[in-house]
């Protein structure tokens, strides 16, 4: 992403994103599970995706750690500013990365992890300072109940469809997948989604009702586009 849609992501909440992309008729953008591991800074960037399947036992063995088909690997194909989104099918008793894994993510300059799983080794991972959204945490390796499938394909990460490039938002409310064809157009709404908000919130800070002010109807849109012209939204 270039650096302006970058500082306007910035500025858009995830609850907005899912309300812009909901007039645009995607429901199922919010990704079940993930929520910050620690404290939750917002961060965007394209999607690097992973996928697990359930373990089998000729397949998930410490063995298959060094294998060309491994987390490993994958990591080292991973670019600067990408989001890490890794499909764990939900598995919540085996842990998908570690500190050693979240350290060397954080090195190559990858934005964050993010996964419908758990992660183990918390406080290290923590003190890697990778920003990592994830379903909980838990002692056991991978292996012990998930096999690695492979990376940059399709997947399904908290029961949404991620490609390959979508662009991620993730801050204290979870994970967004906005279509990478669609996210200019996403970020320019959000935007401006964000600014009548913040007059509205105004407006209730200083006393006006909810009714025809939350969504504005016509009169309120009006002074809503009036204060703007004047620099007051």
């Amino acid at each position: 992403m270039d650096e302006a849609l970058k500082e306007m992501l910035a500025q858009i909440t995830t609850a907005t994103l899912t309300t812009v992309l909901l007039k645009k008729g995607l429901r199922n953008v919010w990704l079940r599970g993930p929520m910050p591991l620690g404290a939750a800074a917002r961060v965007m960037g394209p999607a690097f995706t992973l996928r697990f399947v359930p373990a089998r036992e000729d397949l998930a063995t410490p063995a298959s750690w060094s294998s060309p088909t491994s987390t490993r690997a994958a990591i080292e194909d991973m670019p600067t500013g990408a989001i890490a989104v890794v499909d764990a099918g939900g598995c919540t008793d085996a842990g998908i990365a570690g500190d050693i894994l979240s350290a060397r993510m954080r090195h190559r300059g990858v934005a964050a992890l993010v996964t419908d799983g758990v992660v183990r080794d918390k406080y290290g991972v923590l003190g890697t300072g990778l920003p990592v959204w994830c379903a909980g945490v838990a002692a056991p390796p991978s292996v012990a109940g998930l096999t690695f499938a492979g990376w940059q394909e399709p997947i399904g990460c908290g029961g949404v469809a991620v490609m390959p490039g979508d662009i991620i938002v993730a801050d204290g409310d979870g994970v967004v997948c906005i279509p990478r064809s669609l996210v200019e157009e996403v970020a320019e709404q959000g935007m401006e989604q964000e600014r009548l908000e913040a007059w509205i919130m105004r407006e209730v800070q200083a006393g006006s009702p909810l009714p025809g002010l939350y969504p504005a109807d016509e009169a309120n849109q009006r002074r809503y586009e009036e204060a703007k012209a004047a620099g007051r939204a």
